[in-house]
């Protein structure tokens, strides 16, 4: 674990319009995967506007790997449904994290990143320095399916012993 940068906190806030896989709904779960590390969500039954309001967190070795999210429809007698993908970097927000921030006021915008057809992003995502910590509100577009988009939020987790960023 030399690499060992820290931690990654993942919440995923909630789904909106998400794909319907059975019959007028769906049971849809996220998985979370960045290099060999795989995270699960919980299900959230016949909804396709789930709300998870659930953590995630990812040990941060590689900071360029890029951290992919799937949805599926959690099926119990055949294999579960794809509802689509997405992926985002987290260098910039790491980025915003290396400029010790302390100090700034609660609510400061560090940066906003537009979306593009480089990018998953439904809207533009910021990074904002808020009560001492740094998070970033990321609003996913899901590919490979009709509709659906994931809500999430960054935050670092500093631990104490580590390389750091």
């Amino acid at each position: 674990m030399d690499n060992f940068l820290g931690l990654l906190r993942i919440h995923i806030q909630r789904g909106v319009n998400l794909a319907v896989r059975d019959m007028r709904s769906s049971d849809p779960y996220v998985i979370i995967k960045m290099g060999k590390q795989k995270l699960k969500s919980r299900v959230v039954k016949k909804n396709i506007n789930p709300e998870w309001d659930e953590d995630l967190t990812l040990s941060i070795s590689d900071p360029n790997l890029p951290i992919k999210l799937f949805v599926y429809d959690k099926d119990t007698f055949s294999p579960d449904d794809k509802m689509g993908d997405a992926e985002f970097e987290i260098n910039p927000f790491l980025e915003a994290l290396r400029m010790r921030l302390e100090g700034l006021p609660s609510g400061t915008v560090i940066r906003k990143i537009q979306p593009s057809r480089l990018n998953c992003l439904a809207e533009e995502s910021s990074i904002v320095w808020t009560e001492g910590k740094l998070v970033q509100n990321l609003f996913l577009r899901l590919r490979n399916v009709e509709s659906g988009e994931v809500e999430l939020q960054l935050q670092w987790i500093e631990i104490p012993g580590s390389r750091g960023i």
